[in-house]
């Protein structure tokens, strides 16, 4: 997946597991437009590739992680924790 700089990172995963942790990089742009909406766009396609297995966001956390320099932007790292949604 490569709309996001670092691209989607995932715990290691057998498939079918209670939880699943991944975590994107967000970049946003000091100076343009339409960045935000392109992060937050996204994030929400994550979210849904998730929900569709299954999954439901159980708790989210974003920390920053660095600046990309003068004018650059600055990048956040969202780490989320989903749920299996169990449909006994």
């Amino acid at each position: 997946m490569g709309f996001f700089d670092s691209g989607v990172g995932s715990a290691n995963s057998r498939g079918g597991e209670a939880y699943v942790v991944l975590q994107v990089v967000l970049t946003e742009k000091l100076f343009g437009t339409g960045s935000d909406v392109v992060s937050l766009s996204n994030l929400q396609k994550v979210i849904n590739q998730q929900a569709a297995k299954g999954y439901r966001l159980h708790t989210i956390s974003t920390t920053s992680s660095g600046s990309k320099g003068f004018l650059g932007g600055d990048k956040i790292q969202a780490t989320m924790v989903f749920e299996r949604i169990d449909l006994r």
